[in-house]
Parts: structure tokens; C-alpha cells; sequence
């Protein structure tokens, strides 16, 4: 079957799988008690050893891109700054409270929403704060996202003083017609400015966030792009599949009439990867890449690479701690997500409360299915050891898989093959029962293509 005919054959809706289940799929179980039980659980089993990871979410945008999927909300008020850094550092307080020593910490990533929409100042306030509260480990990996147009030297100067030293610019495109049409209008002097001044501050990381599928990108338009992406050769690059979901975020209803269709889009991927691998990329997992040398790379040799809701990763961690407006939790045992509402968080953090909407308490097969499904998605293959007692659907999807040469067998499993690695989600959603008993969820995933 050629590119063209698995596209249209595999162009479904699947999880990105940065979770498992996929949070449409979770139980919801919420119950605060039990939610502080698990973490202290977790801790226990994993924090004092390999630390937690923090997840900040910080949502303010002063405008909005019309593409974005992201929990955020829209001001030019920066007198909003403050009170939500303070709710911030009650809710990390709530769960100091629950451990017996200052937590050891294996990484804080800060996302977003813009995280470079707060001051230098503010975000001082913060890091000073969790830093104080906690004990860094000595390979812990500090990183934020930065908008180009606002991120100043001081924002780069203070994070730098609280061990950051990775930080990833979100691009998306460099082309003008691209960037008016999704609103996100960034000349490429601004992000060389910010590129290089990182560099000489001392950052050893930085990563651009690119997106193929958008409105008006064709070939030559990214070709502009990535020749523009060769002048400053970033360590790291995210390629993402543009996820159209107009129902969930009506403002790209705007230019849905400009995208490019599925062979369209899988050809800008296509070219793309050709591109990055010629700058000398390596692609890690799916829409990954990085320069020879980076950890992740090493990680993915060793086939120690993690992938979690801030994607691929080095860390050992197994608690991944969200703070903020509707971040998500993942404590190995159970996932939780905080109210999505900045002004539903604030309040439940005001009252004494953590401020959990939703959450899943995962179950011994849940475990084995995730174990299952981040060995495809970070190393590309499955081991028969955990591919015991399949049922006849799954056996014949895999068959299928190998009918089409997306998947081959051998004495120890199964591999992914270079034809099939545009379709791990597609591979992946046949080990998720999940996506076999709740076929109306699969409206709320992207496409997988």
C-alpha cells in the first residue's frame, strides 16, 4: 500500500497519548483525601529517590493565536500577576504539607498560556519561593517557554539564577502569511535576538516549537522556514501535527478554509524531517527532534527515554506535579487535573482547597496498557513479555499492521518500522481498550495524521 493510501486509511482520531488512559477516558475520581493519599503514596514509593517533576501553568496571553489548543486567557491587565503567583505558592505549600522532608526536585518546566507574560519580577517571586520549599537534584532539568516578542534579557537573566537553563520559543511558522493568518506575528529578527542572547547567557538548550497543517503553508513556504530554522540551529525541535478541533476552539474556525488537505500535510512532515535530518536532526520518538548529543538522544540509545504531558524527557521521575489553572498531575498511581477556570482555581485555593475538577485512579491492567503503550511511543517497539494472553481483536489489528508494513515480528515482539512510525498513535490506540468500548470519545482527539 503506497503513503497515500495509508494516509487516508490511518487519518483517524487518536490520543497523542501523553497520558494513559487518554484524559476523555479517565475515571474521575477526585476525592481530595484520596488524591493527597496517592501523592504521599507516590512520594514514597519514588519522590525520595528520583524527585518529582513540577509543571507550572501559567495561563495570560496578551492576544490570542487563533491555532492554539492550550488553556489560556486573553488580558493586557498585568495587575493579574501577582494574586495568581500567590495562589500558585499556597497550592505548592498544600502539598509541602504533606510530605515529611523539602521535596527533591528533578525538573520545573513552566508553560503556558505565555510564561514570559509575567515580570521578571513576579516570576522571581515564585522560583525564590519553590526553591526555598525543595532540594534540586544534581541532573534536574529547569525549562519555560518564552514568546519571542517578550521575552527580555532580564526574564533570560532570572531564570538563569534558579538553575534554568533550557528554554523553548514557540515558533509555530516564519512565514508572514502563515503568522497573520493564526495571529502570531513574530519577525525572525526577534527570535534571533532572543536566540542569541540565550546562548550567551548560558543556556545549553533551546528548543522551536514548528507546527506543519497550518493555514496557506505549502512547500516553499516552509522551505523559507526551515532555511530560516538553519541560521540559528536551535539544540532541540518540536514538529507538531497542526490538531484541528474547531468545535472545542472556535477561533480556528477563521481560516479553516486554508489548510492544507491530508497528503498535503503529510508531504510538509515529510519534507520537513528530510530537511531537519540533512541540518544533521535526529528524530527522537514522534515529532522530535535534536542534535547529536543532547540527552534525549542518549536516553532514546539507551532506551531510557519518558514521555509525559510535557512530552518527551530524560527524567527518571515518576511523579509529575502540576500547579495552576488546569494542570495535570501524573502520580504514577492516579492522574488529576485542576479546575481549568483561573477564577474557579483561585477560590478553591482562597478556601484551604486543592482545586481538582477530575482525575482517574489508574488499575493493575491500566498500568500494564501505559507500560504497553510508552514502550511504542518512546522506543518503537513491544516486548512479547507484556504482550501475553492477547485478545482476538488486538491480534487481528496487528496483523493487519504487518499486512501493511507498519510493523514486523521477531523472537523478543514487535517493532515499528520506519514505514509505520508516522502511525504510532494508530498502533498504540490498538492496545487501548479504551478506544474500543467508547467509540463517541474519539471526537474529542485530533486526527492522527
Amino acid at each position: 500500500m503506497d503513503q497515500n493510501s495509508l494516509i487516508r486509511k490511518y487519518n483517524v482520531p487518536a490520543p497523542r497519548y501523553t497520558s494513559y488512559p487518554a484524559v476523555p477516558h479517565w475515571n474521575n475520581a477526585t476525592d481530595p483525601q484520596q488524591w493527597k493519599l496517592q501523592f504521599q503514596r507516590a512520594y514514597d514509593a519514588f519522590g525520595s529517590q528520583d524527585g518529582i517533576s513540577l509543571y507550572i501553568h501559567l495561563p495570560y496571553c496578551e492576544s490570542l493565536c487563533t491555532y492554539c489548543g492550550c488553556n489560556k486567557r486573553i488580558t493586557k491587565n498585568h495587575q493579574v500577576e501577582l494574586p495568581y503567583i500567590s495562589s500558585l505558592m499556597k497550592e505548592w505549600n498544600m502539598y509541602l504539607e504533606l510530605l515529611d522532608e523539602k521535596p527533591k526536585l528533578a525538573g520545573i518546566h513552566l508553560g503556558g498560556g505565555t510564561p514570559t507574560f509575567f515580570s521578571p519580577t513576579s516570576l522571581e517571586i515564585l522560583l525564590k519561593h519553590i526553591s526555598h520549599n525543595s532540594t534540586g537534584l544534581n541532573n534536574a532539568a529547569f525549562s519555560f517557554e518564552g514568546h519571542p516578542n517578550n521575552t527580555t534579557q532580564a526574564h533570560l537573566e532570572v531564570m538563569a539564577r534558579h538553575g534554568f537553563n533550557r528554554v523553548s520559543f514557540g515558533i509555530q511558522d516564519f512565514d508572514p502569511k502563515v503568522q497573520e493568518s493564526i495571529h502570531r506575528i513574530q519577525p525572525f529578527e526577534k527570535v534571533k535576538e532572543v536566540t542569541d542572547t540565550s546562548r550567551q547567557l548560558g543556556y545549553t538548550s533551546i528548543n522551536f516549537d514548528l507546527i506543519y497543517g497550518l493555514p496557506h503553508q505549502n512547500l516553499n513556504t516552509l522551505k523559507a522556514t526551515f532555511d530560516k530554522v538553519r541560521e540559528l540551529m536551535p539544540e532541540r525541535i518540536a514538529f507538531y501535527s497542526y490538531a484541528h478541533l474547531p468545535t472545542a476552539f472556535p477561533s480556528q474556525k477563521s481560516f479553516e478554509a486554508f489548510l492544507p488537505n491530508e497528503e498535503q500535510k503529510r508531504a510538509l512532515y515529510e519534507q520537513g524531517k528530510d530537511w531537519l535530518e540533512e541540518m544533521g536532526y535526529e528524530e527522537i520518538g514522534m515529532d522530535h527532534f535534536a542534535l547529536p548529543g543532547d540527552p534525549l538522544l542518549q536516553a532514546k540509545s539507551d532506551k531510557t527515554l519518558h514521555r509525559n504531558f510535557m512530552g518527551y524527557t530524560t527524567s527518571p521521575s515518576k511523579i509529575l506535579l502540576g500547579l495552576g489553572c488546569s494542570a495535570i498531575s501524573d502520580l504514577y498511581y492516579a492522574y488529576g487535573q485542576n479546575e481549568k477556570s483561573v477564577e474557579l482555581y483561585k477560590k478553591n485555593i482562597l478556601n484551604g482547597d486543592l482545586p481538582l475538577v477530575k482525575g482517574h485512579v489508574q488499575k493493575d491492567e491500566h498500568l500494564v496498557s501505559k507500560s504497553i503503550i510508552l514502550n511504542l511511543i518512546c522506543n518503537m517497539e513491544a516486548s512479547w513479555t507484556n504482550l501475553k494472553n492477547l485478545p482476538d481483536e488486538l491480534l487481528e489489528k496487528l496483523l493487519a499492521f504487518e499486512k501493511d508494513g507498519l510493523i514486523t515480528f521477531n523472537q523478543k515482539g514487535m517493532i515499528i518500522t520506519a514505514t509505520g512510525k508516522p502511525f504510532v498513535r494508530n498502533i498504540c490506540m490498538a492496545f487501548d481498550p479504551f478506544m474500543y468500548s467508547d467509540k463517541k470519545s474519539t471526537t474529542v482527539f485530533s486526527k492522527a495524521i
